[in-house]
C-alpha cells in the first residue's frame, strides 16, 4: 500500500504551536508521509524567524517567502497573489495526496485556492467559527467551501459547516488542537519560565496579545493606546506582551508596544514569539489573558483563568464563563479589569468548562486522514438541510 503524503502549511507561530503534536504524530505514523511548507511570518526577521524553531523538530520541504515590507491592504493583496503562485509551484513539486490547513489567515486562503486549482483534496481544521471583526471570517468560510474533510472544535461549528452545504459524513467534531496540546505538553515551572523569558513575575501578572481588527479602518493605534492607558494604572502587575501578527496595522501596534516596554522595563516585557511551551506555561502563572486573540477564548479557560476579550475581532465565537467582553475604550477595559480581579469572578472561575475540549483530538484526526477514501472526493455535492 502506498503511503499517503500529507502536506501541512504553516505561516505563523501560533498556528505552528497548534499543529505541532499533529505533525509529530503524522511523522511517526507508518501509513503517512509528512510534508511541510513554511511561509509568512515564520520567514520574517521582524517576526522572530520562527522557522528556526520548526527546524529543530522537523525537516521543512519548502519555504515560501510572501511578506512585503508593509502591512497595507495593497501589500497584503500582493502577498496573497505571490503566495498563490508559489504554492502552485510547491504542490507541483511535492505532489501531496492531501493538503491539511488550519484556520483562516490570508496565506492559508491562498494555499487553499492553489490546492483547489491543482486538484488536490483539502482537509481543514477550525472551520465553522465566526470572527465578525476580521476579514478572516470570509477567508475561513471560503476555505470550508474549498475543503473536502473538516475537523471542527465544537459541535455548533460542525453544524455551521454542514449549513454551508458540506456533507455531514465528512465533517468531524474533534475539539481543539490547542486544548489537546495542554494535556500533552510538560509545562515549565515558575522558575524555568522566568529564566527562559528573562523576567521576574510580580504579585499579579497578565498575558497580553492584541491584533488589528481588520474590518475596521485605522483603529489599531487608538485601541492599543486605550489598552495601555488602562493597564498602566495597575499596581504591582507585570505585563507580558506577545506581539501582533502581520495583518493590516500590526506593525503600528508592535511599535507602540515596544515604546511602552522601553519606558517601563520593570513592569513590562514584550516578545516577538514565545513559542508554544512558554506561552502555555505563562498561562499557568498569570492572573488573566487580555486582548483579542483566539487563545484567550480557546486555551485560557482550561487554566481556569479569566480573559478580557476586547472589541469585535473575536465577536461570534463561543465563549466560556471565564471570558469578559468589553469595548476597546480605556474606561470599558478598566471596568473589565476590576471584574477580572473581583472575588466573585475569581470564585466562579473554578466552575469553568472549556467549550473547545475534545478527546484525543490528534489521534482522531490521524485516523481519519489515514483511512478516509480520497477516491472521487474532489467532486462535491451541496448538502441541503431539509
Amino acid at each position: 500500500m502506498n503511503k499517503r503524503k500529507i502536506c501541512i502549511v504553516t505561516g505563523t507561530r501560533a498556528e505552528y504551536g497548534l499543529l505541532f503534536w499533529l505533525m509529530k504524530e503524522i511523522k511517526k505514523t507508518d501509513e503517512l508521509i509528512l510534508q511541510i511548507i513554511v511561509t509568512g511570518m515564520h520567514l520574517s526577521k521582524e517576526f522572530g524567524l520562527t522557522f528556526q524553531e520548526i527546524e529543530k523538530d522537523f525537516v521543512i520541504d519548502k519555504k515560501i517567502e510572501i511578506l512585503l515590507s508593509s502591512d497595507s491592504s495593497i501589500a497584503i493583496s500582493k502577498s496573497m497573489g505571490l503566495a498563490q503562485i508559489s504554492f502552485a509551484e510547491a504542490y507541483k513539486e511535492l505532489s501531496p495526496d492531501l493538503v491539511l490547513l488550519l484556520g483562516d489567515r490570508f496565506e492559508i486562503f491562498s494555499a487553499a485556492t492553489a490546492a483547489t486549482v491543482s486538484r488536490i483534496p483539502l482537509a481543514h481544521i477550525h472551520g465553522g467559527e465566526t470572527t465578525e471583526g476580521a476579514f478572516d471570517e470570509s477567508f475561513r468560510h471560503s476555505i470550508t467551501k474549498m475543503s473536502h474533510i473538516h475537523f471542527t472544535a465544537n459541535n455548533n461549528y460542525r453544524n455551521r459547516v454542514i449549513q454551508l452545504g458540506e456533507d455531514p459524513k465528512r465533517v468531524f467534531n474533534v475539539g481543539s488542537l490547542g486544548v489537546d496540546s495542554i494535556r500533552k505538553i510538560k509545562l515549565q515551572s515558575k522558575e524555568e519560565l522566568e529564566k527562559s523569558m528573562n523576567i521576574s513575575l510580580l504579585k499579579y501578572n497578565l498575558l497580553i496579545t492584541f491584533h488589528p481588527v481588520t474590518l475596521e479602518n485605522n483603529t489599531s493605534k487608538i485601541q492599543i493606546k486605550n489598552l495601555l492607558k488602562a493597564l498602566d494604572k495597575l499596581k504591582n502587575t507585570h505585563l507580558i506582551f506577545t506581539k501582533s501578527n502581520a495583518d493590516n496595522g500590526g506593525r503600528a501596534i508592535n511599535q507602540i508596544i515596544d515604546e511602552y516596554v522601553k519606558k517601563n522595563p520593570i513592569k513590562s516585557s514584550s516578545f516577538d514569539s514565545l513559542g508554544q511551551l512558554r506561552y502555555l506555561s505563562a498561562m499557568k502563572f498569570v492572573d488573566g489573558v487580555i486582548g483579542n486573540s483566539s487563545s484567550g477564548l480557546i486555551e485560557a479557560p482550561s487554566f481556569k483563568i479569566g480573559t478580557i476579550n476586547i472589541g469585535d475581532r473575536q465577536k461570534g465565537r463561543i465563549k466560556a464563563n471565564s471570558v469578559i467582553d468589553c469595548k476597546p475604550s480605556t474606561e470599558s477595559i478598566q471596568i473589565a479589569l476590576k471584574k477580572l480581579f473581583s472575588k466573585s469572578f475569581l470564585d466562579n472561575l473554578q466552575n469553568t468548562n472549556n467549550p473547545y475540549s475534545g478527546s484525543k483530538v490528534v489521534e482522531q484526526i490521524i485516523e481519519i486522514i489515514k483511512s478516509k477514501s480520497l477516491d472521487g472526493i474532489l467532486k462535491k455535492t451541496f448538502f441541503d438541510i431539509k
